[in-house]
């Protein structure tokens, strides 16, 4: 697993120099530090260091984040959304996952950390304080990783005591790492949510370059569990390939044999989906990898996706495997059309709103 030692070079603008996160990763050591008098002279270091062959994965760039930190999930167009509201702390990621969108969407260098992460966590408490009926779910891991280097920004501690005050507040932190034993020793911690991203070993191994294993995952979930965390797991993107029911169904097995299911808050459901142009961009970035290889078709938003049948037949088997250990975890779809929902759970969701009531509903009634 990749980690905070991988990387190289560290570029601050020198009025950030003070900046605690920009501090605590000045102090490690064997970085080379780099530090910009202004914006201008930041490109072109990071130019400069590209050209010295240190690759966009291995340099930290720090910075105030200009726009609002705290804004609603986009979604998809005509897809059902959880309505899921997001933090941003970052862009790109440590790890090098062949499907990531992040491949299309981003074009800079670097791993862009924001560090004034602060500055929103007041919105955040004023948004549960305002609605105490309302129930929020807020999370870290859009463009980033939420724990690929936690330990040393800080940054999950800060979001975990802000809501703890806040019961209808529930803060998910969802990782590809292994990442929590900073975590593991905090009091009082609410409704946090440490969450994982799985998948089958072989797809790890195959298309998530530089994260820990599934083993290490549901390692660290079960040491989350114990702690007395919520919990929560992402089957997505479910890539479906020969015998896929059954190495997806021992992923579920194994997940539930290291963590009580009656502490998972929900788990999410997704099949491989990319945007036009994506196919073209992964075959050059990762040259013959199979993933793209798959017939996927256009559908409402635009996005390829699996056909309609094999996407229905993998969500029926993986949420009976789920329901036969548990009914507490809220299992949901993520970015699928109304008549999915339908015909996989028997449930109609016309709007984005009915599925967050639905949600919202089911988390009063297991954790509330």
């Amino acid at each position: 697993m990749r980690t905070v030692q991988d990387i190289r070079a560290i570029l601050y603008l020198s009025e950030d120099r003070d900046n605690p996160i920009v501090r605590r990763f000045l102090d490690l050591s064997g970085k080379e530090i780099i530090e910009c008098a202004d914006d201008g002279a930041m490109e072109k270091a990071a130019e400069d260091v590209k050209a010295r062959g240190i690759a966009s994965k291995e340099a930290v760039i720090f910075k105030k984040f200009p726009g609002r930190m705290f804004q609603k999930c986009p979604g998809s167009p005509g897809m059902i959304c959880c309505n899921y509201l997001l933090i941003n702390i970052g862009f790109n990621c440590l790890y090098n996952c062949t499907y990531c969108y992040l491949n299309y969407y981003l074009n800079s260098y670097g791993l862009v950390q924001f560090i004034n992460v602060e500055d929103s966590l007041g919105e955040i408490e004023s948004t549960a304080a305002s609605n105490p009926g309302t129930i929020y779910r807020v999370g870290s891991g859009e463009y980033t990783d939420s724990l690929m280097m936690d330990a040393i920004t800080g940054i999950g501690e800060s979001l975990i005591r802000t809501a703890a005050p806040y019961r209808n507040l529930f803060v998910e932190l969802k990782t590809k790492s292994s990442n929590v034993r900073h975590l593991l020793d905090i009091g009082d911690r609410g409704n946090a949510v440490l969450a994982w991203s799985l998948n089958t070993p072989e797809n790890i191994n195959l298309y998530e370059a530089g994260s820990a294993s599934l083993e290490e995952r549901l390692d660290a979930a079960e040491a989350a569990s114990r702690a007395g965390y919520l919990t929560a797991f992402h089957f997505d993107p479910m890539i479906i390939h020969d015998g896929w029911v059954d190495r997806y169904r021992e992923v579920v097995d194994l997940l539930f044999r290291k963590v009580n299911p009656d502490r998972v808050a929900w788990i999410s459901l997704g099949c491989f989906r990319y945007s036009p142009g994506f196919r073209e961009i992964i075959r050059e970035a990762f040259p013959g990898q199979a993933l793209t290889s798959a017939e996927l078709f256009p559908g409402p938003d635009g996005k390829y996706r699996y056909l309609k049948h094999a996407r229905v037949e993998a969500y029926r088997a993986m949420a009976e495997k789920i329901r036969s250990y548990s009914d507490v975890p809220f299992v949901y779809l993520c970015m699928e059309t109304e008549s999915v929902w339908r015909d996989v759970f028997n449930v109609e969701y016309k709007t984005s709103d009915d599925l967050e009531r639905a949600f919202s509903s089911h988390l009063k009634e297991k954790f509330l």
